[in-house]
């Protein structure tokens, strides 16, 4: 009766109930079909179909801010991938007609506007998320701290070991700009540059500051990037808005971002060429602006970016070096469309001209967007953008159907296959619970 009782009173058994009961769990199921169409008779047409299970675990606090989590990632093609590969959207989830992946598992400890995370997580930075556009997102190996500062503003600073990109099922130490297969790693879509024997990449050094007034009138945020052997970035983007009265909000956004190399460099030393070009450094420069207008449900704006061009014997002649979103086209330039952006093609300049409508109480959601691309080595395209997003509400809540496309002509150097019109279609399906 005495170690009942003892039991019964210690506080490991009172911990060990609050981390269960107070647990939590959620999730999203997910449907997706993708179609690439190509207008280049030598190219042929690919496609995909993909379901989705993503389920969220996370315990209680106990020990005065100690808990854990974990989210399990399932994807399946439901027997679609019976035709020969070169037919196969690759980038949706592989090759294979399932990918399963567990990819978070870490300790956190909160107090006093700290949260201290260590294990497998999401991250959600500019240059380096989840690039969440498939099936199954990116996830990072990571050691990461936040603090609120005050209620308007906050700092992260994390150190990313290694990572899982939308089509691993597990963590590998590589990045965008390793070839599939380096080291096992079935990544699918990246740029895949550099050559097989390349050094396995190091990791991420980062750290971020985010503001955002009360009154909403303006927002900005800071970002420092070493992408270890790769590149140093310098990232600053700022919103501010301008209430006009009579349901009419202009605002105008401004974002810059500054790259830099120092000691050895991966891309330098395997004489990698980004968009064609090798270089003995990295540097590179990217200046944009976003104007635009809010009246009612209606958001108007047109936006322009620049990559610099910089002198000879630099990488990719300026271009932009970005390890976690290059060919993912999830960067947050303001000229980045569905297919691509000027990370993908290198120095030249870029507008975009945008119209967003909320429709009968917010929803459907209808966007149509035009960007032009003048560019140093993949020529001059522009694209054509439809996006149509319907979320349900009442007892469907959680429930959205989306469908995206985007029509690309123009371009050099194989921009497009063949230099023909290309023509991508997503159709997605969700319900979060």
């Amino acid at each position: 009766m005495l170690c009942l009782a003892l039991v019964a009173t210690c506080p490991c058994t009172a911990w060990a109930g609050d981390f269960f009961t107070d647990g939590q769990v959620n999730g999203l199921v997910r449907a997706y079909d993708y179609r690439r169409m190509y207008a280049d008779p030598a190219m042929p047409d690919a496609s995909a179909f993909a379901t989705a299970l993503l389920i969220n675990l996370k315990s209680g606090e106990v020990g005065g801010g100690f808990s854990a989590a974990a989210s399990l990632a399932y994807a399946n093609a439901l027997g679609t991938r019976n035709r020969p590969v070169t037919r196969i959207d690759v980038t949706v989830m592989g090759r294979e007609n399932k990918l399963s992946a567990v990819s978070q598992v870490y300790a956190q400890f909160r107090r006093a506007g700290w949260v201290l995370r260590a294990g497998d997580q999401y991250l959600d930075t500019p240059w380096q998320g989840s690039s969440d556009s498939r099936v199954l997102p990116a996830a990072y190996r990571a050691l990461s701290a936040q603090f609120d500062a005050t209620a308007d503003w906050a700092f992260t600073i994390a150190r990313t070991f290694k990572w899982k990109s939308r089509t691993s099922g597990r963590f590998f130490a590589d990045n965008l700009y390793y070839p599939t297969r380096f080291d096992g790693d079935p990544v699918y879509g990246g740029n895949g540059s550099l050559p097989a024997d390349a050094r396995a990449y190091s990791g991420t050094w980062l750290v971020g500051s985010t503001y955002k007034s009360r009154d909403g009138a303006f927002s900005g945020q800071t970002w420092l990037y070493s992408f270890l052997h790769f590149a140093r970035m310098a990232y600053t983007d700022a919103t501010l808005t301008l209430p006009a009265g009579h349901a009419v909000t202009p605002f105008v956004s401004m974002q810059l971002v500054e790259e830099w190399t120092t000691g050895s460099n991966t891309l330098v030393e395997t004489g990698t060429r980004i968009v064609g070009v090798a270089g003995r450094r990295v540097r590179s420069e990217v200046p944009g602006i976003d104007v635009g207008i809010e009246v009612g449900r209606t958001k108007a704006d047109v936006s322009w970016n620049q990559v610099v061009r910089q002198d000879r014997g630099t990488v990719g002649g300026g271009a932009l070096i970005s390890p976690f979103t290059a060919t993912y086209a999830t960067d947050p330039l303001y000229t980045t469309s569905m297919l691509r952006g000027l990370v993908e093609q290198g120095p030249g300049h870029a507008w975009k001209a945008r119209l967003t409508q909320m429709l009968f109480a917010d929803h459907p959601q209808v966007m149509v967007a035009y960007t032009r691309y003048d560019t140093v080595y993949r020529g001059d395209s522009h694209d054509v953008y439809l996006d149509l997003i319907y979320r349900f509400t009442g007892h469907l809540k959680g429930l959205q159907l989306r469908n995206r496309w985007e029509r690309s002509v123009g371009g050099s150097n194989n921009l497009n296959p063949g230099n023909r019109p290309f023509a991508y279609n997503r159709v997605m399906i969700s319900y979060a619970f």
